[in-house]
């Protein structure tokens, strides 16, 4: 046994030697990177803000269906934090996600309606979303499921790991021959479209990798369809104020016409069925263990509109709150339980928003119109937003209805009509359902909004409304009228050797009405551009 001076010396190395290797370990724990959290977004298409069971304002049942029942969203918002002014790039799907996944304005990519010719002639490279996070950390593994519908460039172009391919709406109603109907415990594909979500969670997860997924659902969109049991349960529920008798006939006598857009039980049940796929994902971040370290956002790509859409005015196709307005909660680490914020953001926000979290720190391109939404998301009301632009501009040349831009600063939404040039000014904090016309009350707010609109618009070389009708004319003269006019012949051939035939009668039915459309379409087309070009506003915005 040693004792002594050197032993004393002996000891007091060996405890030095503890405390220094005791602080090296602790100096690690300190100084390790954070985790990178993951990501899953849930995009549904076609839902209305208010087509849920989550109120979207707090308080405020108007704000909530008392028919459609959507739990799983209401377990997100008590864990998570509801957005009460969620906007949607665009009122039609095709621009949203163009801009949700690059982080700009539909305007400034030029593509601002559904025939993108233009930027089919000038996609530009912009950065992903995928991209983003690969910045941020090259570990990131990143997946897209579901419908794509982005004319511009293809899933795996993006940056995407993992896709199921470049998808429209079709998958959502048929399998892949395009022609069978999809089976029956599996409308829509909701349930194998979040079965394959869960599956890539997994596999990462087991990679010990950090994750973005994208869910883009079919439903809500036309063909409506549903699980028979969810559908007879709500035909037993108590009729709600939006229903009608032709709800509640036997489903016998359903026309066909009615599960493509006018069967409210249906519309319903897929609803309900869309929202419980979803929990089966929010249940697997909790087995897995990733729950808190995974941000889950809940959203849709344009408004919805289906037997209305109260108390908000308007409907997809429009520039108008429940056109642009969507059921939007988020969760994730850093958001308070059961909490709301009134702070108006766009999804092109989300790009940078995602970055941020991600602990990405090198400079994103200046082009972006998005900022980080982080503090907002932590913060509430309490938080802000800082952008390239403090407008949030949306603008909607629409060659086949009303064409329009609009700008909403602070309180206050200017709504510009570029056919006609008149003017609608709401203070949407205060009225919500935009039913008083502020524009005749304060017509210096009416010119300073418009200039600032329109120097925007010029400035990133935004689509007009006489681009977009020359290119749709230019399709309509190209080959779809001559070609609606014979498939048109080929099913009124078909009904004729068939006159019974009630699916055959409808097909003629549906395929007269659009070849009558296409016909006025290029009427209208032909009559407003000659309206543009004598007015001089042929080439501006």
């Amino acid at each position: 046994m040693l004792t002594g001076p050197h032993h004393l010396f002996l000891r007091k190395r060996k405890l030095v030697a503890l405390f220094i290797a005791l602080a090296l370990v602790l100096s690690a724990v300190l100084c390790a990177k954070p985790k990178a959290p993951n990501f899953v977004v849930i995009y549904i298409d076609d839902l209305g803000w208010a087509q849920t069971s989550v109120p979207m304002i707090e308080g405020d049942p108007t704000t909530r269906s008392d028919y459609f029942q959507t739990p799983s969203l209401e377990r997100l918002a008590a864990e998570g934090r509801v957005l009460s002014a969620c906007y949607s790039p665009a009122p039609l799907c095709a621009p949203s996600r163009n801009s949700l996944l690059h982080g700009m304005t539909p305007s400034r990519m030029r593509y601002t309606v559904l025939s993108a010719v233009e930027v089919k002639k000038q996609y530009l490279g912009q950065i992903t979303i995928p991209q983003a996070l690969k910045q941020a950390d090259p570990n990131y593994r990143t997946a897209h499921f579901g419908k794509w519908h982005n004319e511009c460039i293809a899933p795996d172009a993006a940056g995407y790991d993992v896709t199921d391919g470049n998808n429209g709406n079709g998958p959502g109603d048929f399998q892949d021959d395009g022609k069978t109907h999809l089976p029956e415990d599996d409308p829509k594909r909701i349930f194998s479209l979040s079965e394959k979500t869960t599956d890539f969670i997994s596999e990462q997860v087991a990679a010990g990798k950090p994750f973005y997924v994208q869910l883009s659902h079919y439903a809500m969109h036309i063909w409506h369809d549903s699980l028979q049991e969810t559908r007879d349960k709500y035909k037993k529920l108590p009729r709600p104020s939006k229903g009608a008798d032709k709800d509640y006939v036997s489903e016998e006598e359903i026309p066909v016409g009615m599960y493509t857009n006018g069967w409210l039980i249906n519309y319903a049940a897929m609803i309900e069925d869309t929202d419980r796929a979803f929990g089966t994902i929010l249940d697997a971040l909790d087995e897995l263990g990733i729950a808190e370290n995974t941000y889950v956002v809940f959203t849709s790509d344009n408004g919805g509109g289906f037997r209305g859409n109260q108390p908000l005015r308007g409907a997809k196709g429009n520039l108008l709150e429940g056109g642009l307005r969507m059921p939007s909660v988020v969760r994730g680490p850093g958001i308070a339980p059961g909490s709301y914020t009134s702070v108006p953001m766009v999804q092109w926000d989300f790009l940078q928003t995602f970055y941020d979290l991600a602990g990405g720190t090198d400079p994103l391109p200046k082009d972006l119109d998005g900022g980080s939404l982080k503090d907002v998301w932590f913060n509430g009301d309490d938080g802000t937003v800082v952008r390239n632009t403090e407008a949030l501009i949306f603008h909607f040349p629409w060659h086949t209805g009303d064409p329009e831009s609009s700008i909403r600063v602070g309180d206050f939404k200017l709504r510009k009509n570029l056919d006609t040039l008149e003017y609608e000014l709401y203070n949407v904090a205060d009225d919500l359902s935009e039913k008083r016309n502020l524009a005749s009350q304060l017509p210096e707010m009416v010119a300073d909004l418009d200039k600032r609109l329109v120097a925007y618009l010029n400035d990133v070389n935004a689509e007009t409304v006489t681009t977009t009708r020359r290119n749709y004319l230019a399709q309509l003269q190209g080959g779809w009228i001559e070609n609606g006019e014979k498939r048109l012949a080929k099913l009124k051939a078909a009904l004729a050797a068939d006159p019974t035939d009630k699916q055959k009668s409808y097909q003629v039915e549906v395929s007269q009405n659009h070849v009558n459309f296409q016909a006025s379409q290029e009427k209208k087309c032909l009559r407003l551009i000659q309206l543009h070009e004598e007015r001089g506003t042929a080439d501006s915005n």
